[in-house]
């Protein structure tokens, strides 16, 4: 199949309520905007509250069992927030993509996005870091999701979340969405 078939394209986007939409559903998604622009099937299995373990838990019924094409991953934020362990977080994403490649399945990791909490937000830098080399050296590409949420001087824009400081508002998932490069499809 080439890469720019876009009708035979599935793709699955597997995380947490970031991925879901939260709190007004999968209809203001990230997910949503992008099967909009590409035409294509894209199924939202964002999951609010899931770790990394969770996601790993239900891989092959949420993944596997659609036998998509693509698969974008993300997350990590909840693990940080349960006070999981990074080792842990990099293993269940290191599997994931693993259960993917070996099922023919081009993945695509995101970035998980900007907290505004000091103490959470260096936890999760760590994972996107390591989520950047890993990449890398795997040849994946990458969305850089929490860029959407920091300005040309690298300041927190706090006004794309809500007041939870973890989720996005509707301006947030449009500016996540812009993040993504429709070329890696």
């Amino acid at each position: 199949m080439p890469d720019n078939d876009k009708e035979s394209m599935r793709i699955v986007c597997l995380g947490d309520s970031i991925t879901y939409g939260f709190p007004w559903g999968p209809s203001v998604s990230w997910v949503e905007m992008l099967r909009e622009a590409l035409g294509c099937e894209v199924i939202n299995k964002g999951i609010n509250g899931n770790t990394t373990g969770d996601m790993l838990n239900r891989f092959d019924r949420a993944v596997i069992k659609y036998n998509p094409t693509h698969l974008i991953l993300m997350g990590g934020i909840n693990d940080v927030i349960m006070a999981e362990s990074f080792d842990r977080i990099v293993w269940n994403l290191h599997e994931m993509v693993d259960k993917a490649m070996n099922a023919g399945i081009k993945v695509i990791l995101g970035l998980p996005t900007a907290v505004d909490d000091e103490y959470w937000e260096k936890l999760i830098l760590r994972i996107r870091q390591w989520i950047c080399n890993y990449a890398r050296e795997k040849d994946i590409p990458v969305i850089d999701f929490a860029a959407a949420f920091y300005d040309p001087n690298g300041q927190l824009r706090s006004e794309l979340l809500l007041a939870d400081g973890g989720h996005p508002d509707i301006s947030g998932y449009k500016e996540m969405f812009k993040q993504i490069d429709l070329s890696i499809f």
